[in-house]
């Protein structure tokens, strides 16, 4: 919103500071769900459950969304305070990187797991040999430098824009105006590219193989061992798609007409939160998309989320069955689970 080139008029600021309150609400929400929710994942795949590839994957992705509830305070005081940033230059930057950084680790992370089924289904035997938490782990680290790389431009950007009534943490991309631009403009579209349509690409590609695969050994259609993961991802693209919409907005020239003017700057809050509230979706959709979930819920939260994550004693199966048709699809939907 930092090359808005008209002042909004009074009913834009008045929808504009109902959007703001709404937000809060869903900031606020998105954090505590989030922090408990994710801490619980963090706490169970990490110190309760057997070290495997699976909660290798899915410890790194509550890592994630743990990280950014964990700073969503920090934004929650600065759109209710009226969007006056006390907390200094570095923390402005700081507070970008972090958004950023577990933004792309978690793509990256549901496009790297999706990549793991597709090749334990298609190549099961070098997926035996190769599958494992330390290859897991090792993928993990790959990502999370790759996602510190492409955040790190969007803290680099970042500066205090000081008014006589107030302070903003906003972008600062060059005193330049097409110098600016550009760099707006090249920002905003790796995000998209990178952190949006091609891991949904990959993911979709990937998906198509197992679920070819998938109906090739068994003759009919069963999508329950991918109900967990793809609800995880299906719910990530449909939070994030209207944020990136908004952005790709935003680098229309200033011919801009004054209904997209008000559609970015009302809708600029709302689509935020809904993107921040997919970091406290998936502890739920774990929970939920659970086999046997309500059964299971009476006993304990615990043996619930344990449910969604093991494999099922997977490697034993793996190193006494087959490769045979009927065979491959019981392990396959041991392992999508």
């Amino acid at each position: 919103m930092d090359n808005a080139t008209s002042t909004p008029d009074g009913s834009t600021i008045n929808s504009l500071m109902r959007m703001n309150t709404v937000a809060v609400v869903v900031y606020s929400l998105a954090c505590i769900l989030g922090c408990i929710g994710n801490g619980l994942v963090i706490f169970i795949t990490g110190f309760r459950m057997n070290k495997t590839a699976n909660t290798v994957w899915f410890l790194n992705l509550a890592i994630a969304d743990f990280i950014f509830t964990t700073f969503l305070p920090l934004t929650i005081f600065y759109t209710a305070n009226g969007y006056n940033w006390i907390f200094g230059k570095f923390m402005c930057q700081f507070n970008s990187l972090i958004l950023c950084l577990t933004m792309y680790g978690s793509v990256f992370l549901l496009t790297a797991i999706s990549i793991d089924r597709c090749m334990a289904v298609l190549a099961a035997i070098w997926s035996r040999t190769y599958r494992s938490p330390r290859t897991a782990s090792i993928a993990c680290l790959i990502v999370w430098l790759l996602a510190v790389v492409l955040g790190t431009p969007h803290a680099v950007f970042r500066d205090l824009k000081v008014y006589p009534d107030h302070v903003m943490c906003g972008n600062n991309y060059s005193s330049d105006t097409n110098l600016s631009k550009y760099r707006e403009k090249t920002l905003i579209i790796t995000r998209f590219l990178c952190g949006f349509l091609i891991p949904l690409i990959i993911i979709i590609l990937c998906y198509s193989a197992i679920i070819w695969r998938y109906k090739k050994l068994q003759h009919k259609r069963n999508f329950k061992p991918f109900r967990i993961i793809v609800a995880v991802i299906v719910a990530f693209f449909i939070c994030w798609a209207p944020f990136h919409i908004i952005q790709l907005l935003t680098i229309k020239e200033a011919k801009q007409t004054d209904t997209l003017y008000k559609v970015i700057r009302i809708g600029n809050p709302i689509v935020t939160s809904i993107a921040f509230l997919n970091s406290c979706l998936n502890p739920v959709l774990y929970v939920c998309m659970c086999q046997d979930f309500r059964n299971k819920f009476k006993k304990s939260i615990l043996l619930v989320l344990e449910s969604a994550f093991t494999e099922e004693g997977l490697i034993s199966q793996l190193n006494h069955r087959s490769y045979k048709n009927r065979r491959t699809v019981d392990i396959i939907s041991h392992l999508l689970c």
